[in-house]
Order: structure tokens, then sequence, then C-alpha cells
């Protein structure tokens, strides 16, 4: 991001009464950790994406053999 956007919504938030730049200071800072966190996910996902496929088809060729059985949820 530029610094003229950063310096937009600076003077943006700037102008707003107390109050109202202390709920966009906390909107924002929600907003940015979402923001970590989506990525964080995202590259745990994309690491095991090639584990996740290999298990798939694992356990597609096990119920094709027969050699799995149905999971009984009421156990769990």
């Amino acid at each position: 991001m530029s610094s003229v956007a950063i310096t937009t919504i600076v003077k943006m938030v700037e102008a707003l009464p107390d109050d109202l730049q202390q709920r966009v200071s906390e909107h924002i800072r929600e907003y940015i950790a979402d923001l970590e966190d989506e990525d964080r996910w995202e590259s745990s996902f994309k690491k095991s994406h090639s584990n996740l496929v290999a298990a798939a088809r694992t356990a597609k060729q096990e119920i094709a053999a027969g050699k799995s059985i149905p999971m009984d949820y009421d156990s769990l």
C-alpha cells in the first residue's frame, strides 16, 4: 500500500471524534488479526495439501479394497 493511501486513511481517522477513532482503531486491529490468521491457515494448508491428497487417495483405495469399516459416531 502506498504511503499516500495510508496518509489518507490516517487523515480520515484523525477527523473523527476520539470515541470513533477508538472504535475504528479496534476494528482495524481485529481485521488485521483476522487477515493474519487467514494467512497462517492458508500457508499451513498449502504445506499440508499434498499430504491430505495422499491420505485421501489411500482412504479411497482402502475403501475400494474393503479394508475399512464405517465409523461408529456413537462410540466417539
